[in-house]
């Protein structure tokens, strides 16, 4: 393997590259970037087992010699980004010892034989979803935030992806609270798949411009295309619980609210609580909205929302603070609504005008 490239040009394909790779991998190789030179380009490949992101240089470089080796993605990162030259050298010494020259530094780095990387099937095939890449960053950033940390539930670590009747619906929970996001489709195709958060992440950073993406759906994994990148995810095994119950069709209790002056309310309110809960109490009427927090140790603090307006008899509800604000700032808008059943039944959380960004917060019981 011999060739010569512009050092921006693989930066950039190995920081992305890198990103799916695991310092912490059991399988040695799988801690390296897999550089495979053909006639007509460079194939990078990083893994960690769970997330594989591939991709292929063509341009600005200069191919002498095809060959491949799996070098490790914490030095040569770090190496490509310190050389002080334009353009950098790759050869192969002897086996797998590779040298990088750039400008006046020379590096050997000792890699491993290609032929020990695990083979990754980047096919193209199974169900066939065409999305818009912006819609695609937004369902993501929507709802991926809400799912769980605790891996005794693997299903709640991911997001449901479940495409019927020309639509496609997100839904992410830990079980505290549900993010629900959807987007029509342009044609019927039907799906049903959980996609771990982690890659997901990924995808979300890879997108850096509105463009078609390509996704393709099997029974194990999904691969998605996007520009020059191809990312391979499994799956999470597993039926995903049926959260339609937690979204009522009709609500006794709204209050509408400027998401800004909401999220200050917040903030003001959980200074004194308890930061592991961070619970606090709304309390409505139609003349009044007060948000309280209280902690036997520390204090009690109250907030006025006066450009609260609030519709239905008085409630009084107690909930996650931050969880409230996650949902607001998911939602991303100047105005929220908020809709009660009752004090103990969740409420949700979206846009004053649209419904394609639903947040589902869980009350929690104060004594």
């Amino acid at each position: 393997m011999k060739f010569n490239i512009k050092r921006t040009v693989l930066l950039n394909a190995l920081s992305r590259v890198s990103r799916a790779v695991s310092l912490k991998s059991p399988l040695p190789v799988l801690t390296g970037i897999k550089f495979d030179l053909q006639t007509d380009g460079l194939v990078l490949t990083g893994s960690d087992s769970d997330i594989s992101i591939q991709t292929k240089v063509t341009d600005d470089i200069e191919i002498i010699e095809t060959g491949s080796v799996v070098l490790s993605s914490k030095y040569i990162l770090e190496i490509v980004r310190k050389i002080a030259s334009d353009t950098i050298s790759f050869e192969i010494l002897d086996g797998a010892l590779t040298r990088i020259d750039g400008g006046s530094s020379q590096f050997n780095l000792n890699g491993t034989p290609a032929f020990d990387y695990p083979r990754i099937d980047f096919a193209k095939k199974g169900t066939l979803l065409q999305a818009d890449s912006a819609i695609l960053k937004r369902l993501i950033e929507e709802t991926s935030f809400a799912t769980s940390e605790n891996e005794t539930r693997p299903v709640l670590t991911g997001v449901n992806f479940h495409a019927a009747n020309n639509q496609l619906t997100c839904i992410a929970t830990d079980s505290y609270r549900l993010a629900q996001a959807s987007s029509p489709l342009s044609e019927e195709t039907v799906f049903n798949i959980i996609i771990p958060k982690k890659s997901l992440v990924e995808i979300s950073r890879i997108i850096e411009k509105d463009e078609n993406v390509d996704i393709y759906v099997e029974d194990k994994k999904v691969l998605f295309i996007i520009d020059d990148y191809m990312v391979l995810s499994r799956l999470i095994d597993g039926t995903f619980p049926d959260t339609s119950r937690l979204i009522s069709d009709y609500y006794d209790f709204e209050m509408t609210v400027s998401s800004t002056a909401l999220l200050g309310a917040i903030d003001r309110t959980t200074l004194l609580s308890d930061e592991a809960k961070n619970l606090v109490t709304l309390t409505m009427n139609p003349d009044r909205v007060l948000m309280t927090s209280n902690s036997q140790e520390v204090g009690s603090v109250e907030e006025d929302l006066p450009k609260a307006f609030y519709k239905g008899d008085p409630l009084n509800i107690s909930f996650s603070g931050k969880y409230l604000s996650d949902a607001i700032r998911s939602i991303n808008s100047d105005k929220v609504k908020l809709e009660f059943s009752g004090p103990m039944r969740p409420f949700i959380v979206k846009d004053l005008e649209k419904d394609d960004n639903i947040q589902v917060v869980l009350p929690v019981r104060t004594y």
